[in-house]
């Protein structure tokens, strides 16, 4: 009768365990969302767009993509932060939630509410010279030291990465750019062309068009490697300044507590996505480099970049509008 029992038993303990199984084996069984927290149109709306279809594919389930401003993608982000950790919800991150915890008092912690799943994409940044400024970096540092306080610095407003991209710069070659914030980089670039200002930080593809009509002089690659578009421009890496390594960067997260073999499926499949051949290129002719990699990796660097903007931030007494 006792064994019986414990037949019955291991029986029933084997059938749950297959139920289990079965259960995390139907994942994706709705449709995912990919939530993004700037408008239609920008570069993260972009990349979300590109990979939503062919994710799609693979899973077997629609990948949407969901519209939400607002805070420098911190409402976003906050709104995943505190979704269901079931692997249908996602934050299309950015350098700006890296840069964020060091300017806001936010109602969620990224690095322990949301858990990396790749690193997808790379936006190299240039800074760039109206014609009257000193045609290279090295110039313009030497300038800069003998004239302290009086050649300005352009960027997309207070506390953005362009602001802070100038600060560090100010911070590791010692010198004293004066920051010109801008809401936005239209008006940015357009009083550069008008001799207003003296430099500009931005996204490369920003001002490329009018660096090849000779109506702006390229300095330096904010990024791993030069742009195909500039190959004679050097990055600040190959100049002597470190920390200018990677430019405006893009990921995918999910709410902490999401299945690590949901965390693995899902990395497998953006870095599917943005390992095709003809992705590289749709993305290459906006500027854009597909950089995937793994979860580990994507959390290690995500670590790295807020240390390395929380002293920026702290070292240049940024403050938040």
């Amino acid at each position: 009768m006792k064994i019986r029992i414990f037949g019955l038993a291991l029986i029933g303990a084997l059938s749950l365990g297959a139920g289990a199984a079965q259960g995390q084996a139907a994942w994706p069984a709705k449709p995912v969302r990919i939530v993004v927290g700037f408008p239609p149109g920008t570069t993260g709306d972009i990349l979300a767009r590109v990979a939503a279809p062919r994710m799609s594919e693979s899973l077997g389930q629609p990948v949407l993509v969901e519209n939400r401003p607002g805070a420098g993608s911190s409402i976003a982000a906050e709104a995943v932060a505190k979704s269901a950790p079931d692997g249908y919800t996602l934050l299309l991150s950015t350098i700006a939630n890296a840069i964020n915890p060091s300017l806001y008092k936010l109602g969620f912690d990224f690095s322990r509410d949301l858990a990396a799943v790749a690193l997808l994409a790379d936006v190299p940044g240039l800074l760039v010279a109206h014609p009257s400024a000193p045609p290279t970096l090295p110039a313009l540092v030497a300038a800069a030291k003998a004239n302290p306080g009086r050649i300005s610095f352009a960027s997309s407003g207070n506390g953005t990465v362009t602001h802070l991209w100038g600060e560090m710069l100010n911070e590791r070659a010692g010198i004293k750019l004066v920051h010109v914030p801008y809401k936005g980089s239209s008006q940015a670039v357009t009083d550069l062309l008008g001799g207003n200002v003296a430099l500009l930080f931005t996204p490369a593809s920003t001002v490329i068009p009018h660096v090849a009509a000779g109506k702006l002089a390229a300095l330096a690659v904010i990024g791993r490697q030069r742009l195909a578009a500039l190959p004679d421009v050097p990055t600040m890496t190959e100049l002597g300044v470190a920390g200018f390594e990677s430019g405006l960067w893009f990921g995918l997260n999910a709410p902490a507590g999401t299945p690590p073999a949901v965390i693995e499926r899902l990395n497998a499949e953006a870095r599917r996505a943005f390992g095709l051949a003809e992705v590289k290129a749709q993305l290459a002719a906006q500027g854009i480099e597909a950089v995937p990699g793994s979860a580990g990796a994507f959390a290690a660097f995500y670590l790295q970049e807020t240390d390395k903007w929380a002293r920026v931030v702290r070292e240049s007494g940024t403050k938040a509008d």
